[in-house]
């Protein structure tokens, strides 16, 4: 199979005009596509192979923008004053615009296009912004049965309209970096970005493929072709998760309250609110982050990723009855694997291993769920496993994730495995590249310096390994319920460095 995305079909291809269909073929559990000739995983395809030299994680992901074309719709009129904008037209204007939309006003959208192209089934355009708006949604509601209907309708639009078609090729670069799949995010951005170069919305979704494929230069340089053609909050953000990832936390904290004083509807400003609770925690300042968090589930109720974040601040604080409740409700509109791992250590440290299994178990089941619908879950199912499962399976299935994205997050992942299975010494090169600014592991992890003293302890580096340990409870002293007693643990078992012996011990 060519590996590289084909524009499909042809006029002659189409069905008569009143017999609508959405095309194409989703990926099954083994990563496969159909027929339209989108990569398959396993294979990196075009510039993608420039990516295998390690470089940097990401946290673009949340900073997604969603290319489209604006196609205006009907206004409402309220009751005083200028016209509002109904609620389909809001949300295809955030979708166009790049930016955070509310689930109501998605859901709008989806009804409207959906009734449109029931009329129009040659509309590619329409079909386009439906394909986005689900892509959205999929986000949105962690469901990826909506990645396979927002392709359904993207590879539609690209069967109605075989060339020119830059804003189904946009859509798919957003789906594919939703399902974590960034080296096809960054072919078929690549190719929207050769029909369009001038357009801004092209860039956002290729740096997102570039920082989830550790190219955190061209990530950069690729971000300052964005800023050269526009200048708003979704580009803060943007910025924000660059900056991030190149461990100038500072320079993205200020990205994003700049993103959030600007934001325009309250479910933009409560996204960018969220991130920037994220980014709060991940320096270790709770009540900081916690205010973030509750501030945009106040703005915006739907924001889901927020009350997870506030079940994490909240664990860190001792307020454990209100994180697991916050948790819960997370789940219960947003049942990603990475809040049930969570929420399943943190029933683990209170020493509920039962409850703790309860929530593993649905974390295989909602990978399973992810995987039939394409999404890349390797890296997730990797560390549970590492840690909760078969050491050994994540090595297999992490070494596939680094040949085919080799960000320092994976890094990470599969050092901890090879740690996990017994061959620290192998594990080391990868804990390296992981926190290493040189080898491309510039992002400040509490998590990745845990990993790496952990190994370093078990290889007898004494003195490093008492370095990374308490590096990591500097960065954030509350990262992990079950680690950071371990740390402490390992560290009071290393005890003070010998006087006299070696360099002095500066951390």
């Amino acid at each position: 199979m060519d590996d590289k995305p084909q524009e499909t079909g042809s006029g002659d291809e189409t069905r008569r005009q009143d017999e609508p269909r959405e095309q194409g073929e989703t990926r099954g559990q083994d990563g496969t596509r159909g027929q339209d000739g989108a990569p398959e995983r396993g294979k990196a395809p075009g510039r993608a192979g420039r990516g295998r030299r390690v470089r940097l994680g990401s946290a673009a992901a949340g900073c997604a923008v969603l290319g489209g074309v604006l196609v205006l719709l009907p206004w409402e009129r309220g009751a005083d004053g200028p016209p509002e904008p109904a609620a389909g037209a809001r949300a295809q204007a955030a979708v166009a615009g790049g930016v955070p939309a509310s689930l109501p006003d998605l859901e709008a959208l989806v009804e409207e296009r959906e009734r449109h192209l029931k009329e129009h089934p040659k509309d590619a355009e329409a079909w386009a912004v439906l394909g986005a708006a689900r892509v959205e949604q999929g986000r949105r509601l962690g469901d990826p049965a909506r990645y396979s209907r927002a392709e359904q309708a993207l590879r539609t639009s690209l069967k109605v309209r075989p060339r020119g078609n830059a804003a189904a090729l946009r859509g798919l670069a957003a789906l594919a970096n939703a399902r974590r799949d960034h080296p096809a995010a960054l072919e078929w951005g690549e190719r929207a970005r050769k029909l369009e170069p001038k357009r801004w919305t092209t860039y956002p979704p290729l740096v997102e493929a570039y920082a989830g494929l550790g190219d955190g230069e061209a990530a950069g340089r690729t971000l300052d072709r964005l800023k050269a053609l526009r200048s708003d909050p979704a580009v803060m953000a943007l910025a924000a998760a660059v900056d991030r990832d190149k461990g100038r936390q500072e320079d993205a904290a200020a990205q994003l309250a700049g993103a959030a004083a600007a934001a325009g509807e309250p479910a933009e400003r409560a996204a960018y609110l969220e991130q920037a609770g994220q980014l709060a925690w991940e320096r270790g300042d709770r009540e900081d982050a916690l205010g973030h968090f509750r501030e945009a589930v106040r703005i915006d109720p739907d924001q889901w990723a927020a009350q997870a974040g506030q079940g994490r601040a909240l664990a860190a604080l001792g307020r454990t009855t209100e994180a697991l409740d916050a948790y819960r409700a997370a789940l219960a509109r947003q049942p990603l694997p990475e809040y049930e791992l969570e929420l399943g250590e943190l029933y683990e440290s209170l020493g509920l291993r039962q409850a703790a299994r309860v929530h593993y178990d649905l974390l295989r089941s909602r990978v399973r769920k992810a995987a039939a619908h394409g999404a890349d879950v390797d890296l997730v199912l990797g560390r549970f496993e590492a840690d909760h499962g078969d050491p050994e399976a994540a090595v297999r299935r992490l070494r596939t994730e680094w040949k085919r994205q080799p960000s320092a997050a994976v890094a990470d992942a599969l050092g901890w495995a090879l740690h996990r299975s017994g061959r620290s010494g192998e594990a080391l090169e990868f804990a390296v590249r992981a926190t290493e600014e040189t080898h491309g592991g510039g992002v400040r992890s509490a998590l990745h310096s845990f990993h790496r003293g952990m190994i370093e302890l078990e290889l007898e580096r004494h003195g490093p390994a008492r370095r990374h340990l308490r590096e990591s409870l500097r960065i954030n002293p509350y990262f992990s319920p079950l680690r950071v007693p371990r740390a402490k643990a390992a560290l009071e078992r290393l005890g003070e460095p010998p006087v006299g012996d070696g360099p002095p011990d500066w951390s």
